[in-house]
């Protein structure tokens, strides 16, 4: 997170525009992969902001990797999310708008593999047995994919 920490020493936690991307990643038994995030002790997705330079995809492919072990052999866009519903402010005091770009992985390779720095646990649930604390940015995606499964 080079870019976005770079900015950070200079407007120290102002509110700033945060674009990413996040990945809903499924085994073949049709159960999300979700991690226990360090920073605010809640489950989220795989995912994180751009650098410089970067596309979307390429945020998506690096996340997805760096906190999961895991090599996307194919993604597939699912939505772009921002607005006020998207404001966060993390437990440090930074506070963001996110700008962010979901996608959906069912084909990858790797072994599963914690970034112990950004996550203390990864696991597979069940969509109707996902855990209760769930990061507030990832819980709204997460609704929207449920929202748009059921119908």
């Amino acid at each position: 997170m080079g870019y976005i920490m770079n900015l950070r020493k200079k407007i120290g936690t102002d509110p700033i525009l945060m674009v990413g991307a996040c990945v809903l990643i499924f085994n073949e038994r049709d159960e999300l992969l979700m991690q226990h995030r360090i920073d605010n002790d809640c489950w989220g997705l795989a995912g994180g902001s751009m650098e410089l330079g970067e596309t979307l995809e390429e945020v998506a492919l690096r996340e997805m990797y760096e906190e999961t072990g895991l090599t996307a052999h194919d993604l597939a866009l699912f939505d772009i999310f921002s607005g006020k519903d998207f404001y966060y402010q993390y437990p440090h005091g930074d506070v963001v708008y996110n700008v962010t770009t979901a996608y959906i992985c069912t084909d990858y390779s790797g072994d599963l593999r914690c970034d112990l720095e950004e996550a203390k646990d990864l696991q597979f649930f069940r969509l109707d047995a996902l855990p209760e604390n769930i990061s507030p940015p990832d819980k709204i995606v997460i609704r929207k994919y449920l929202e748009r499964a059921t119908k």
